[in-house]
């Protein structure tokens, strides 16, 4: 933003900053933290919070209104309005009509192992899933589900990591919530692995 929020008179400052809220989320193409919103806005954090949490719930009917087709949700920890995932059929099909742009098998596991592994190396993940993985990680990297996280310190190759873009496309708050890969690798413990969740 190139210029500074401008204030409003003080009996209109609820519509008004919910109205601001509501045009800074239509344009922005990542989760937005509270705290980014706020400073926009001149506002505490805390204020802006319960604006979002408002806004949420007259999406989803919750205060009187009509469903709408759009949500506005808390995700990889900023604020976002996303499609209704009710409608997620109408709206896969208009978003994928003639384009086969999915990830591949191979792309899916070396996006896995780096997503349970970060910060790794490309060759860590080539030794894990044993074929080289140059290719690959480009393709991750170009579409923004991995970015480059500095060094490794002992040989000094390069660190990779999954981005706040990949947290937001699966729906996840963080890495903590990925699930356990335990109960799919019953010989985890034979592997002496306790990097692997």
């Amino acid at each position: 933003m190139s210029e500074a929020y401008e204030p409003v008179p003080d009996d209109a400052l609820p519509e008004h900053h919910l109205a601001a809220l509501e045009a800074i989320l239509m344009v922005v193409d990542e989760p937005v933290p509270a705290a980014s919103l706020a400073q926009a806005l001149g506002m505490p954090t805390g204020q802006v919070t319960e604006l979002l949490t408002e806004l949420a719930a007259d999406y989803r009917g919750e205060r009187g209104g009509r469903p709408r087709g759009f949500r506005l949700e808390e995700r990889a920890g900023g604020w976002r309005v996303y499609s209704d995932p009710d409608l997620a059929d109408v709206v896969g099909a208009f978003v994928t009509s003639g384009q086969t742009a999915r990830l591949t098998h191979a792309a899916l596991e070396t996006l896995a192992v780096v997503a349970y592994r970060q910060p790794v190396t490309r060759g860590q993940v080539s030794a894990i899933r044993g074929v080289n993985v140059d290719s690959v990680m480009r393709t991750l990297t170009a579409r923004g589900l991995v970015e480059e996280a500095g060094h490794d310190e002992a040989t000094g190759a390069l660190l990779h990591r999954t981005t706040p873009h990949f947290l937001e496309r699966l729906g996840l708050g963080s890495l903590d919530d990925l699930p356990p890969l335990a109960p799919y690798l019953p010989q985890l413990e034979a592997l002496g692995d306790e990097e692997l969740r």
